[in-house]
């Protein structure tokens, strides 16, 4: 400390490096205290395999309003619900909402059998991209996260990944998509 003394501006670099790292640290976590499944809160990070394998992360998607879709090939309400999502994206897609530049789904499938999981995606015409499944059934690490136990259930989230909505289907999920565009 003597030498820091003697040499104020060295002191002053030293101090402001460490006031720096300081306030990195304290606006990383802030960040991360607003992590969560409630409306408000930014939606916790997924990432799992898709039809191919590799896999897709949640966050691959900011920039655009995301359809976080918990169902699977064996859901007779979900597979009824399929039309509707197909013909919400084909609608949304590339539209400009708010400040987002389009609509995406992230399919979470609670399947466990991956031939029935893809027949599915294929039978039911879902055309968007981002399909992924652990294929642990219930004990999917996703519905996990989000506290999922009832299919289908939806997370809306805008292009900041901040959930706008929860659990909309049919005429509720086209409204709260719908009213982005004003």
């Amino acid at each position: 400390m003597t030498y820091l003394r003697k040499r104020p501006l060295l002191f002053i670099l030293f101090a402001g490096l460490i006031m720096i790292g300081f306030s990195f640290v304290v606006s990383e976590s802030k960040d991360q205290s607003n992590v969560g499944i409630n409306i408000g809160n930014v939606a916790p990070e997924l990432e799992f395999p898709g039809p191919d394998g590799k896999p897709i992360k949640l966050s691959s998607l900011r920039g655009k309003v995301v359809l976080i879709d918990f169902w699977a090939s064996w859901c007779q309400p979900c597979r009824m619900e399929n039309p509707n999502l197909v013909r919400l994206y084909n609608k949304y897609k590339d539209q400009r909402l708010g400040k987002a530049k389009g609509f995406e789904i992230y399919s979470l499938s609670l399947d466990q059998d991956h031939a029935k999981w893809v027949k599915a995606i294929k039978d039911d015409g879902l055309v968007w991209k981002s399909h992924v499944s652990d294929l642990k059934f219930w004990k999917s690490e996703g519905a996990r996260i989000y506290r999922v136990n009832s299919i289908p259930y939806t997370v809306l989230i805008d292009e900041k990944g901040v959930i706008i909505g929860k659990n909309l289907r049919g005429q509720a999920l086209e409204n709260a998509i719908g009213n982005l565009n004003r």
